[in-house]
């Protein structure tokens, strides 16, 4: 059983009768693991669909810091409520209800987000997955050594969350000379440009990182067109999935030997079919954002639920599998 509902500052929310997870995001309905999670909480012995639940919980972008409070204390207080998945929300929520949070992993601390909600013995938990899940997913696709055989950089249109979560990852010292040569990070506003920059000096990682007000489609035009051949190009803004359209007008040029990596998996997916356009021109590898997704999904069910669930392996592609078959 599946629902979601919309949230609002003065919501109630009513006593879970049966465990009870909740997705925090902005349409939530329309995502494939409406479909999945009661095929995978079946594999994975958390419960039959009459046994467990996931519920949607949608907010606007940037809500009201009471309607995070409200939510975030409902998990708390409530028995049977186990946790939460939280998209696009994961840097707001944390600022409006940091002092509920018994612990924060050393990811939430670091970058000010929480995407994942717990709760052991009372104490509610955040953590922080997507440095995990990001890496994870990049590393799917991403060939071995690519940085270091080709010198490509890497372009992130957005700098929320995923963005902070994904060049964070890219960033670690411990890949030495194969990471990106030069990381780029473009914004609408220049408020969580500040931010990811403030998150990215604390990492000390001796890398070169660009920060770019571009509060139109034109101006990331400009920043794409000058990449190196072989550079990673994100879509990490949500357009496409939470809001129509894409970061980049249809005259920008995506690098020779690069490539494209769209965050979304779902909505109209314009960056994606402009990737494609010019994939056999530009010999472009072309991602969407599918295996984030079930990376993603994977590791806070396993924190939520307390689980062991592989991040590869046979149990992982059969999760992958019935994911894949859900969403078809």
């Amino acid at each position: 059983m599946t629902e979601a509902i919309r949230a609002a500052s003065d919501a109630a929310y009513p006593a879970a009768v049966i465990p009870t997870m909740y997705f925090i995001g902005v349409t939530t309905g329309s995502s494939s693991i409406m479909k999945v999670f009661p095929r995978w909480a079946q594999h994975l012995g958390i419960g039959a669909p009459q046994d467990v639940t996931l519920k949607g919980i949608d907010c606007k972008q940037h809500d009201d810091p009471e309607v995070y409070r409200r939510i975030v204390l409902h998990i708390k207080k409530d028995e049977l409520s186990k946790g939460a998945l939280v998209t696009t929300h994961k840097i707001d929520l944390l600022k409006a209800c940091r002092e509920m949070f018994d612990e924060l992993y050393p990811y939430a601390e670091l970058m000010g987000e929480v995407s994942s909600i717990s709760k052991r013995n009372g104490r509610l938990i955040g953590h922080a997955k997507d440095p995990i899940t990001s890496g994870l997913a990049l590393g799917a696709f991403l060939p071995k050594d690519h940085w270091r055989n080709t010198g490509g950089e890497a372009l992130v249109l957005g700098a929320g969350g995923s963005s902070i979560a994904l060049t964070s990852y890219m960033m670690q010292e411990e890949f030495g000379s194969d990471r990106p040569a030069r990381i780029v990070v473009t914004n609408r506003s220049t408020g969580r440009l500040d931010e990811i920059r403030g998150i990215h000096e604390k990492l000390h990682a001796g890398i070169a990182v660009e920060y770019h007000h571009t509060p139109n489609a034109e101006n990331n035009d400009a920043v794409i067109n000058g990449l190196a051949p072989h550079s990673l190009v994100v879509n990490a803004t949500g357009l496409g999935k939470d809001a129509p359209g894409s970061p980049l007008t249809d005259a920008a040029r995506f690098p020779e030997h690069g490539l494209a990596w769209d965050f979304n998996y779902r909505g109209d997916l314009v960056f994606l079919e402009q990737a494609r356009r010019q994939q056999a021109e530009r010999k472009l590898a072309i991602e969407d954002g599918w295996g984030y997704f079930v990376h993603g999904w994977t590791r806070v069910i396993a924190e939520v639920f307390d689980l062991d669930i592989p991040t590869g392996g046979p149990e992982f592609d059969e999760l992958s599998a019935i994911a894949a078959a859900a969403r078809e």
